[in-house]
């Protein structure tokens, strides 16, 4: 376990207008990420509490120094390399990561789990205060984070080998360390792929390796001790609410997936954590698990207090196509018919943006945002499920041309397993209500394959099941602007290459993101046209922030790893990297 001491960096005489201002920093530094700021974070643009932004996820910045104008003119100011990058295979790490901010200071981590406090108070230059690595062994793990948490003076991190800790903000030592994610009874093992989130003095932390036979859970940690509270399994076990959707005679839910991959949003109002669930298992054949299979492929809100469901929606039930909907739920107001609603809105992976009342999960209205789109003729506006859903069928049937079911040679569906806007963060404008949504365009063909289960114990078989064989097409990136009160797409810009980033909307007009082969870009937020880009020669995979020091506003983005999925190679080299921009 490494551990640099504190070290505190002056920013030199610059003139006495900066020279205040560093002491001002100074003074504030002993603030604390309480409650209260969290809650009013949207009104601290010069900082960045929360891996999202804000509790409503929205990934909205009230700073205006850069602007549609200006913009061209931003320069890499800064650098930094951070560790990480040990011991990774060819896609790298999964560091989908932004630092967080605040009052001058960052924090941030790599995929092995190491966290970082950087001194950002230079405009030239960052400067570690200290670094702390928690020790993660790298054989029987894979490098990968989407991030850590602020909560008075800790920094909560969730480690790649199962642990959650917590580290003193000031010194860099950890002051409790839990292990929370193990293996199930088949010795799968459980993986956190999100972020931590602090709500009201309580860890948020989940489970999201479903795609690998095990279940989904959110469970929530005591802040100051890391003591397990309580804990919610997406698929929900024999006499539990929502286990009649599970109609298979071989305990499929005890490998039913449903793992998260995003961090949820929380509503201080209602104290409801609203969080997207993920895919069920096996993945691509839904008569091995017939019925809807809750609570997978949904939009759930647990009460932060107790863990239990307030309400839940599901977007693509029996799914077969990986349309998890694990993505980020942005929590906003809305007038809707006239009436000031409280709303969540989401980029579902199977194509269509949802619209939901909040306080009760209610369906409101859905339309497609894809380009391609086929698995479906629509979504019922009265229900909001699928207009071919068949509640009597234990097995979907869908649009036949596309959903392959067992026998079946291949079938070609849009979107592609990986289309959409998957994990990707999104941003919204509360003032123009456009919510933006960076990830992949396509489709892709499948066959039919049936998987085989061991016994009646709800362990599959790998090798006695059917082969699966699939291609994709159509494969690009897309940022989509999506007016949500006229609810329809208002522009679109097109990538090569996917996007693994994700967005973040300015009040001074522009939405930032970062592509797959080094290019971060800057659009015009309502037109998409590209206004600006830079290349930085490594693979980019964390979604861009900004930030003030000052009366200066930066840009930073942090790199992490290739995905390489499916076919397209950016010849760039993995780096664990954290790039700062600012006007000239």
């Amino acid at each position: 376990m490494r551990h640099h001491a504190p070290k505190f960096i002056g920013v030199g005489i610059i003139g006495v207008g900066l020279a205040a201002l560093a002491g001002a920093f100074a003074a504030e530094y002993q603030m604390t990420v309480n409650r209260d700021r969290l809650l009013n974070a949207q009104n601290e643009p010069q900082n960045w509490l929360l891996m999202n932004g804000d509790y409503g996820a929205m990934r909205y910045s009230k700073l205006t120094q850069f602007n549609r104008d200006n913009v061209r003119n931003l320069r890499l100011v800064w650098a930094m390399a951070l560790g990480g990058m040990q011991d990774v295979g060819q896609n790298g790490p999964e560091n989908e990561v932004n630092p967080l901010i605040d009052n001058g200071f960052m924090y941030t981590t790599d995929g092995w789990g190491t966290v970082y406090k950087i001194d950002a108070r230079n405009p030239n230059k960052g400067e570690f205060v200290w670094v702390c690595d928690p020790g993660v062994k790298h054989q029987g793990n894979a490098p990968r984070t989407r991030g850590i948490a602020l909560w008075e003076d800790l920094v909560i991190a969730n480690l790649p080998d199962g642990r959650v800790i917590a580290i003193n903000r000031d010194n860099g030592e950890i002051v409790w360390d839990r292990m929370v994610a193990g293996k199930t009874e088949f010795g799968r093992v459980e993986k956190f792929l999100t972020a931590p989130l602090v709500a009201d003095g309580k860890v948020i932390v989940q489970n999201g390796a479903g795609d690998g036979g095990t279940r989904g859970w959110v469970a929530a940690l005591e802040v100051r001790t890391g003591k397990e509270l309580w804990r919610w399994y997406v698929v929900p076990k024999p006499g539990d609410p929502g286990s009649e959707t599970w109609k298979d005679d071989h305990n499929a839910w005890k490998t039913g997936g449903g793992g998260i991959w995003q961090t949820g949003s929380y509503d201080p109002a209602t104290k409801l954590y609203i969080v997207g669930t993920g895919n069920p298992f096996p993945i691509y054949d839904p008569q091995a698990r017939p019925g809807d299979n809750l609570y997978t492929d949904s939009a759930v809100a647990l009460n932060v207090d107790t863990g239990k469901p307030a309400w839940h929606f599901q977007y693509t039930p029996n799914d077969s196509w990986d349309y998890d909907e694990v993505g980020v739920h942005m929590l906003y107001d809305a007038t809707v018919n006239g009436e000031q609603r409280k709303i969540v809105g989401h980029f579902a992976r199977n194509g269509f943006y949802y619209t939901l009342d909040r306080t009760n999960g209610k369906f409101i209205k859905a339309d497609q945002y894809v380009t391609d789109l086929n698995w479906t003729k629509g979504i019922n506006p009265k229900t909001g499920r699928p207009l071919d859903y068949d509640p009597k069928r234990d097995v979907q049937i869908y649009n036949p041309v596309a959903r392959a079911l067992r026998g079946d040679g291949k079938k070609r569906a849009c979107p592609t397993w990986h289309g959409g806007v998957a994990h990707q963060p999104t941003a919204y404008h509360p003032v123009k209500k456009i919510a933006y949504g960076v990830g992949i365009e396509g489709c892709f063909t499948q066959n039919g394959a049936a998987v085989v289960f061991k016994s009646k114990d709800g362990d599959v078989d790998v090798k006695a099941s059917e082969k699966r064989e699939y291609s994709s097409d159509l494969y690009y990136g897309s940022v989509t602007a999506f007016d949500t009160s006229s609810h329809k797409v208002i522009a679109k810009a097109i990538t090569d290459i996917e996007i693994r980033s994700g967005a973040i909307v300015t009040a001074g007009g522009l939405v930032f993101t970062a592509l797959q082969d080094g290019w971060v870009i800057a659009y015009h937020d309502e037109t998409l046209e590209e206004l600006w880009r830079f290349n930085l020669g490594t693979p980019l995979k964390g979604a861009p922030v900004t930030y003030a020091i000052g009366p200066k506003q930066y840009l930073a983005v942090q790199s992490g790893g290739r995905h390489l999925h499916p076919v397209k190679y950016d010849k760039l080299e993995n780096s664990s990297y954290l790039f700062v921009f600012a006007l000239n």
